[in-house]
């Protein structure tokens, strides 16, 4: 079953300017169906997966180009940057021969790797539009519209009501499309991870990063899924794995440029108190952190002590989906003092010069002192905009003047 993707239609008006366009994202979350589905009649499609035409493409890029001429979908572009400098070369001939028809000539997917997004930048700049895929969001899943997040402009818009046993069982199967279109996913949950896991140790982290040791990276991403919604702290990820403070960078590094997590920095300006310099650190699967945290019921997780954390990495995820599924880059960033007793706001929105509030509170029953920070905002001297609670309490509701209540199952 095919799931339709918010960002179809972001993507379709890009194709009517761009010459290329790139969906990235992490292994699994559905560029190469979502490419497929939408595609017009007469688009080629030709995958760099298998070796053998991986050589061709390297060894002749000219050639294969030719063999595989636009409208065409080039899928997992990463195992072949060599093609780069050559589509580049083919799109400036038909812009000059006849430029309506350089636009949407090739659609590329690929992983977030440094060599990739290298090429990318440096050969196809002005020339391409990139796309981040992140895995379903909860509102595509409901097949609801989906816009990006704003306390002020939210609305439930039809979207059903969970109880909390069932918003967990969502947040423990995770965002990846193959699992959750299957009717009976929960069953294949251990095993879909697993493999998922084998092919992006085997594939993309060995292959396309040459990691020497294969069973400390695992140690490692395990360390990470343990501190999701945390500060960042090396050290003690170093410490965890048996790796030196550099290699811990490093490999933070990998998981990042192929779309396992998201670092959210602090905000700062020349204005306010002094702040702290520490990111934290957000898993963008709460699937495939609980399979790493080894909690294998959602029953278990809703009641065990990390609860909090998959709540609010959950719904941090999905906040920053509702912008990559509109084709958006957000300005996110957190809240913390250096105060004795540190003030947090879990999530600021930045957006046309305001700042937006954000506290995720896993509870059903909330009250005022959940947003009692909202107000440190002030030391930024900049406007504020409405500020959201986002709990388990079912209904949107005023908390107090200029903060809503807002239910995570509704994002």
């Amino acid at each position: 079953m095919y799931i339709k993707r918010t960002l179809e239609k972001p993507f379709l008006e890009a194709n009517t300017f761009f010459p290329a366009l790139l969906v990235t994202g992490a292994r699994q979350v559905g560029k190469t169906t979502f490419l497929r589905r939408i595609a017009e009649p007469g688009r080629r499609f030709v995958s760099l997966d298998a070796p053998d035409v991986q050589m061709r493409a390297k060894e002749d890029p000219r050639l294969f180009l030719a063999d595989n001429p636009p409208p065409v979908i080039i899928d997992e572009i990463q195992y072949a940057p060599e093609l780069l400098p050559y589509i580049k070369e083919m799109i400036d001939e038909k812009r000059h021969q006849a430029p309506k028809q350089a636009r949407g000539m090739f659609w590329l997917t690929g992983s977030q790797q440094f060599q990739l997004m290298k090429g990318v930048t440096e050969s196809l700049a002005g020339r391409i539009g990139i796309f981040t895929m992140y895995g379903l969001s909860n509102r595509e899943i409901c097949g609801r519209p989906e816009t990006p997040f704003l306390p002020q402009n939210f609305t439930l818009g039809g979207m059903p009501e969970k109880s909390p046993a069932e918003f967990f069982a969502s947040l423990w199967l995770g965002s990846y499309p193959e699992l959750v279109a299957l009717p009976n996913g929960k069953k294949f949950w251990t095993r879909f991870y697993q493999s998922y896991l084998r092919s992006y140790l085997d594939r993309d982290v060995s292959k396309l990063t040459q990691v020497a040791d294969q069973d400390k990276f695992y140690a490692f991403l395990k360390s990470v899924a343990a501190r999701s919604g945390q500060m960042l702290n090396y050290s003690d990820l170093a410490r965890d794995t048996g790796v030196s403070q550099p290699t811990a960078k490093s490999y933070l590094s990998i998981l990042q440029t192929s779309g396992i997590v998201k670092l959210l920095y602090p905000y700062k300006t020349t204005c306010s108190a002094p702040m702290v310099s520490t990111p934290k650190l957000y898993m963008l699967d709460t699937g495939l952190m609980a399979y790493l945290t080894e909690w294998t019921t959602p029953e278990v997780l809703a009641s065990g002590a990390s609860a909090g954390h998959f709540f609010e990495s959950w719904c941090f995820a999905e906040i920053l989906k509702s912008y990559a599924n509109a084709g958006e880059e957000p300005a996110f960033y957190y809240y913390r003092d250096k105060e004795r007793n540190p003030r947090e706001i879990d999530l600021i929105i930045k957006k046309d010069g305001k700042l937006y509030p954000v506290e995720f509170k896993k509870a059903a029953t909330v009250d005022k002192d959940a947003i009692r920070h909202f107000d440190k905002l002030a030391t930024f001297k900049q406007p504020v905009g409405m500020g959201a609670l986002v709990s388990l309490y079912p209904e949107v509701a005023s908390l107090k003047p200029g903060v809503k209540m807002i239910p995570a199952m509704a994002l």
